[in-house]
């Protein structure tokens, strides 16, 4: 599933607020000071995407596109312009679509493990029998899920990394809290029901002729999407770095955060 933002990791200097953007309201941490990248130095601005973590739970709108309006919603709310755009997972999806519609506001783009629909071998990447929940649908998935939230994220978690005693308990329990909210399962299956729409609009958008021209980072787990993350950016932009994070499956940041932070601060430092 998509994630949200922990709030048990972030520093009591951070600061939490709702914004209302697009039709729907974001729930947002920012915390730090100067351009809009990492916390010791920079102003750090953490959104849950529409329908996760804190946010608002919508009925529709999830197509990434449209998210990525949301995200220039918060941006105006907070007065800021320009600024380094980090995203992992669903967040993916929806940083590149901002950058391909506001291209002249994103100074570096960072993709972390997780596929673009549309781009590059993403019908490959389909495929793949440990992405089924990409598929799976229907009346009955809230149904089957409801009140049993843990047991199918702790399957994602398992699975997906590559040593899942990382993914500690504290952490599955606050993200199957938050699934546990009315809407947010919902909101989470709509996440992944819009990749046909999400598909369509970024194979629209190369079909244009148009590149991203910043620099883009694009960054797998070692045991999770790896260097496959920059065959797929190379497909949509002029500019990419390879970054791998070692000793990681795709929940980066819980199994080899040191190693995830030294790649992106690199990056957003021009190394």
């Amino acid at each position: 599933m998509p994630s949200t933002s922990a709030t048990q990791s972030f520093p009591a200097s951070f600061h939490a607020q709702d914004i209302s953007t697009n039709g729907t309201t974001l729930h947002v941490r920012s915390g730090g000071a100067g351009p809009a990248d990492l916390v010791r130095d920079h102003l750090v601005i953490v959104p849950d995407l529409r329908g996760l973590g804190l946010s608002s739970k919508p009925a529709g709108g999830f197509d990434k596109k449209n998210q990525a309006a949301d995200l220039a919603g918060v941006l105006a709310a907070l007065g800021v312009e320009q600024f380094d755009l980090v995203a992992h997972d669903i967040g993916n999806m929806v940083a590149f679509q901002f950058a391909a519609q506001q291209p002249e506001r994103v100074r570096r783009l960072a993709l972390i493990d997780a596929p673009l629909p549309g781009v590059g071998p993403w019908e490959d990447i389909l495929k793949s029998p440990m992405l089924w929940h990409f598929r799976f649908g229907g009346p009955d998935m809230e149904r089957l899920v409801a009140g049993r939230e843990r047991i199918y994220l702790d399957r994602f978690w398992n699975e997906f990394s590559a040593n899942p005693a990382r993914f500690d308990e504290a952490a599955r329990n606050h993200y199957a809290e938050l699934y546990a909210l009315p809407g947010a399962m919902r909101a989470g299956f709509a996440q992944f029901a819009a990749f046909d729409q999400d598909a369509d609009d970024n194979r629209a958008w190369l079909a244009s002729g148009a590149r991203l021209r910043m620099p883009v980072l694009a960054a797998g787990g070692e045991k999770s999407f790896g260097s496959t993350m920059a065959v797929m950016a190379r497909a949509a932009a002029d500019d990419v770095r390879e970054g791998i994070v070692p000793d990681s499956g795709h929940w980066v940041m819980e199994e080899n955060p040191q190693a995830t932070i030294a790649l992106v601060r690199g990056f957003i430092a021009g190394n």
